[in-house]
């Protein structure tokens, strides 16, 4: 009888797919598979940190604690730039909050290398970049087809989701495909500011530029030169990186603020400075508005 019912059970769950495959609905993937991409150690992405040499539930200690700076700078920055976003766009704040969730994801991902941390963690850096792009690139360098900032955004969105989308193709490609936007992004810079003569911009300028470049060259040595530094047994460079991009995110985004509020909003006479003193010119950079009226003085 036990026989019988057996059979009758694998019958039916073939009977099932076959039903399921002629008509072309789809069959969901099994609950173990489902669960595996957020088991410890799913991703293929395994960094140069030693894994669980400081704690038995965290992959990689180092690279886990250092998100933290995440959380450090996001809210300071978003207290820095109210001014701006209230008058400019108040949208300007989902940069940050956004910053915020990659701290979030990234902690999850390096304290688990689990693939749905990879993805998390790699997807929320494409929509802080999706939304620096709506919000700050140059209206004169919109595609011909583009007649407003509405349009364009929508068109970052569409990109956008089809990336997220894509993400999933080929994991391992991601973050090399993000870090090509800051080529973009350091591109459009230099275009922006060949005929800046101000001293405090082009100083802002190259302060940012100059973090960025420390930073990806952390992450491409940790990447690429892990048995070197294993040899010195300094594998925390992919750490320091999360300090570096951060700090290069907040000058770089407040340099590019500014330069919009110098085009979409020049009455109110935006100036830079920075925080927690701006005679020492440096710190964490932010955009003050010194026009009380619409004057709409050209730069």
């Amino acid at each position: 009888m036990e026989h019988s019912s057996l059979i009758f059970d694998v019958s039916l769950q073939r009977f099932i797919k076959q039903s399921l495959f002629f008509s072309g609905i789809p069959s969901f993937p099994s609950f173990d598979k489902m669960a595996s991409v957020f088991a410890y150690e799913s991703s293929e992405v395994d960094w140069c940190e030693d894994n669980y040499k400081h704690s038995e539930n965290v992959v990689e200690y180092f690279n886990t604690m250092s998100s933290f700076i995440f959380f450090l700078i996001s809210p300071i920055m978003l207290y820095l730039l109210h001014p701006y976003a209230k008058e400019r766009n108040l949208a300007v704040h989902l940069v940050w909050i956004m910053m915020v969730f990659v701290g979030l994801f990234s902690m999850y991902f390096h304290m688990t290398l689990s693939f749905m941390g990879q993805m998390l963690d790699e997807l929320s850096i494409l929509w802080v970049l999706a939304i620096g792009y709506s919000l700050w690139f140059p209206r004169r360098h919109f595609p011909s087809f583009i007649k407003d900032r509405r349009s364009f955004s929508h068109m970052v969105l569409i990109i956008t989701v089809i990336s997220t989308l894509s993400s999933f193709v080929k994991p391992t490609a991601n973050a090399y495909a993000l870090n090509c936007f800051a080529i973009h992004i350091l591109y459009s810079l230099f275009v922006e500011l060949r005929s800046c003569t101000d001293e405090r911009v082009l100083r802002l300028a190259w302060a940012s530029i100059g973090l960025w470049v420390l930073a990806i060259s952390c992450w491409i040595s940790d990447r690429f030169g892990c048995s070197f530094w294993q040899k010195l047994d300094f594998c925390y460079l992919h750490g320091i990186w999360h300090i570096l991009i951060v700090v290069a995110t907040a000058y770089g985004s407040t340099l590019i603020a500014y330069l919009d509020a110098s085009l979409e909003i020049p009455y109110s006479l935006p100036d830079l400075q920075y925080w927690p003193r701006n005679k020492w010119s440096i710190g964490l950079p932010y955009i003050v508005l010194k026009g009380t009226t619409k004057t709409w003085k050209r730069c």
